[in-house]
């Protein structure tokens, strides 16, 4: 059989493998025993999405992001979301500047390739909404003035699940627009100790140097839509996310978003892999990462205490996989 033309070389599969395993060394070289959570974020960059970084306090949040902008050579800029955060703090301001005699625009924090967005749940609903057009078209708007975003443009927001006090839930329009969900989790114990042995003289932050581009990464991330997909294969990503509007114990199901970011996700995950076509196990491999923070629980399905992740193992079990004639 003849390959379709304009299909993704095993050339350029490598160059993509090859971009994914210096970024992993060079991000690894910071986080220490999280080797699955580093992949899983370069899935993500790959696809320019954007991340959501959900756990306690201090497992190294804040870090894998500012480690990946310095890989990456791109221009970081953290926000760090409080109660009294306003839109204009972060989209930039109009100012009169007396000197020039004329209104000038003074760029935010969301001007950058890279942005923390630290703790975004305690930012007022009227802030957080101030991300969506930025996450979503990659452009602000400032009174009736519409101002483009650097490329790349990826958010990376923190979340804390246990503290509530003071906090505002993210609403289902803003989740659904983090690419994926991780949670780096606490490290084991030769982990920790190798963090306290890392970081006994210096911070190894002060190390990284970049080891791949914001164009490279650019051109990287346009061919992975070359990636060849089978039919079968991106109708089992479908089938997984109708599985979750049909299922009860979902009050809401995953969005046609959501099967996009499967999709792509499944998709990237090849490549990093070193593979020219995407098999069912990668979507079974991103679903746990892309699909939990997308849906709504029955009010059943939580009196019944269970949780997204699990619900959304069930609807994997049950969705057959599909087998190659």
């Amino acid at each position: 059989m003849s390959h379709p033309e304009g299909r993704l070389s095993l050339a350029g599969v490598a160059a993509i493998q090859g971009m994914a395993e210096r970024l992993q060394a060079s991000v690894e070289s910071v986080i220490v025993g999280k080797a699955e959570v580093v992949r899983l974020a370069l899935v993500a960059i790959l696809c320019e999405g954007h991340i959501l970084l959900e756990d306690v306090p201090g497992v190294g949040k804040t870090t894998l992001a500012k480690a990946i902008a310095r890989s990456l050579d791109c221009t970081f800029r953290r926000i760090q979301c409080t109660p009294d955060l306003m839109p204009s703090d972060i989209t930039g301001i109009n100012y009169y500047n007396q000197k020039l005699g004329e209104f000038q625009f003074r760029e935010g924090p969301l001007f950058a390739q890279v942005v923390l967005a630290d703790e975004i749940n305690r930012a007022t609903p009227r802030t957080q909404s101030a991300l969506l057009e930025a996450m979503e078209e990659r452009q602000i708007t400032v009174e009736g003035v519409t101002s483009q975003l650097p490329r790349p443009f990826l958010v990376l927001a923190t979340q804390n699940p246990v503290e509530l006090e003071g906090t505002f839930p993210l609403p289902e329009a803003q989740l659904d627009r983090f690419l994926v969900r991780l949670r780096p989790g606490y490290p084991d114990e030769d982990g920790e100790d190798e963090i306290l042995a890392r970081l006994e003289s210096s911070s190894p932050l002060d190390a990284v140097q970049p080891v791949a581009g914001p164009a490279e990464l650019m051109r990287l991330a346009a061919a992975l839509s070359r990636l060849h997909v089978d039919p079968s294969v991106r109708r089992y990503a479908v089938r997984i996310v109708r599985e979750t509007r049909r299922d009860a114990a979902f009050e809401l199901g995953a969005s046609p978003r959501a099967s996009l970011a499967l999709f792509r996700t499944a998709r990237a995950h090849a490549a990093i892999a070193g593979r020219d076509f995407v098999l069912p196990d990668d979507v079974k491999a991103m679903a746990p990462h892309v699909l939990p923070h997308r849906v709504i629980l029955s009010t059943q399905a939580r009196l019944r205490a269970r949780d997204a992740d699990e619900l959304i193992a069930d609807v994997l079990q049950r969705v057959p996989v599909p087998i190659e004639e």
